[in-house]
C-alpha cells in the first residue's frame, strides 16, 4: 500500500519489535520469588532498555523529530543505581552490540521532549508494568503525531494472541502480524456488533485506572451481562481493534487526573483505522497538540462505532463526569 509514510512505519515496527524481544527476555527471568518479594526491578531494567533502544531508532532515522517518552534517565544515573544501570546496559547491548552506559542514558534521553510541536514522537516502553510483572498482558506503543492527528502506530503486545504487532497508518488502514513469525501483515477491522447487550467490553485490571463501579453500572444500563475482559496496557485498544471486545471505558478515577498521550496514542490511531471510534467521555476527539498530557479530555471511551452513541448515553445517564 502506498503512503507517504513508509519509513516512518518501518522505523517504528522495528524498534517496538526490537524492545519486545528485549522485554519478553526480561519477562523470563521474572520468578514467583521477585514477584513474592515484589521486586519491580525487572521491569525497571525492560523499560529504560526499551526505550533506549526506540528512541535511538528514532534519532538515527529521524533526527529533528521530537520525542515525548515517559522515562528519563536521571535515577539511573545515580551511584547507588549502578546495578540497575548495567543490566540495563546489558539487555540493550543484545540489541545494540556495543552499547555502553553512557550512550544508554544519552538514548533514553532522547525521550525527553514535553512541548507540543507540529511533528513529534510520543513513546510508551513499557505500558501496562503489573502486567508485565505478572507475565500477563503489556505493550510497547509508539506513535507519530502530526499536526496534532497520530498519524503512524506500532503497537506491540507481547502476550496477546501469541504476540503481535499492530500497525496503522492515518488514513490507509490498520494490520497485524504475528511477532514471533516473519508474516506479512494482515488488514484488521473492528466487530460489526449492533446490540448493546450483546457487546463485549474490555477495561483495565487495576481500578485504579479506571472506575470498575461506573462501568458495571454503564453495563447495567446497556443490558450487557457478560463478564468484561480485564486486561492491562493497550492491548485493550488492540482487542477491540480485532473484534475481541466492542467497547473499551477508561473512565476518570479523579477530579484532577490527566491521561498521558503515550498511554493512547498508538492505541487510538490502530483502533480507528480499523474501524473504530475513539472520544472522552463527553464524544469529544482526543487533543494530542498539549504537549505530554491530554489535558482537556475526560477519560477515554473506544468503541467499534455503531456502539459509541449509546454508549455515551449511558455515560451520562450513571452521572460519570
Amino acid at each position: 500500500m502506498s503512503h507517504l509514510y513508509v519509513k516512518e512505519l518501518e522505523t517504528a515496527e522495528a524498534a517496538v519489535a526490537a524492545a519486545s524481544r528485549i522485554c519478553q527476555a526480561v519477562a523470563a527471568q521474572i520468578t514467583p520469588d521477585v514477584l513474592e518479594k515484589k521486586d519491580r526491578s525487572p521491569v525497571t531494567v525492560a523499560d529504560y532498555a526499551s526505550q533506549a533502544v526506540i528512541c535511538r531508532a528514532l534519532r538515527e532515522a529521524f533526527p529533528e523529530d521530537p520525542i515525548i517518552a515517559e522515562e528519563d534517565s536521571a535515577a539511573l544515573r545515580e551511584p547507588d543505581q549502578a546495578e540497575l544501570l548495567a543490566k540495563v546496559v546489558k539487555h540493550v547491548d543484545a540489541a545494540v552490540p556495543g552499547a555502553v552506559a553512557e550512550d544508554v542514558c544519552g538514548w533514553i534521553d532522547y525521550g525527553g521532549a514535553s512541548e507540543y510541536s507540529s511533528r513529534f514522537w510520543t513513546l510508551d516502553p513499557i505500558d501496562g508494568t503489573k502486567g508485565f510483572l505478572r507475565k500477563e498482558q503489556y505493550a510497547v506503543a509508539l506513535a507519530l503525531i502530526v499536526d496534532g492527528e497520530p498519524t503512524v502506530a506500532a503497537l506491540a503486545c507481547p502476550n496477546l494472541n501469541g504476540g503481535l504487532v499492530a500497525t496503522a497508518v492515518r488514513g490507509h488502514g490498520a494490520w497485524a502480524r504475528p511477532m514471533i513469525v516473519d508474516e506479512k501483515p494482515v488488514a484488521i477491522a473492528v466487530s460489526r456488533t449492533l446490540d448493546p447487550a450483546k457487546a463485549r467490553f474490555c477495561e483495565s485490571v487495576e481500578s485504579g485506572h479506571s472506575s470498575h463501579d461506573h462501568a458495571a453500572q454503564i453495563a447495567e444500563k446497556l443490558g450487557i451481562t457478560g463478564e468484561p475482559l480485564r486486561m492491562d496496557s493497550q492491548a485493550k485498544y488492540a482487542a477491540v481493534a480485532q473484534g475481541f471486545a466492542d467497547i473499551y471505558m477508561r473512565l476518570p478515577t479523579r477530579a484532577d487526573y490527566v491521561e498521558k498521550i503515550w498511554d493512547h496514542a498508538a492505541g487510538v490511531l490502530v483502533c480507528t483505522e480499523a474501524g473504530g471510534k475513539v472520544t472522552d467521555i463527553t464524544g469529544k476527539p482526543l487533543d494530542f497538540t498539549h504537549g505530554r498530557g491530554l489535558a482537556t479530555n475526560r477519560g477515554v471511551i473506544v468503541t467499534n462505532g455503531p456502539l459509541h452513541d449509546v454508549l455515551i448515553q449511558a455515560i451520562g445517564a450513571v452521572g460519570v463526569s
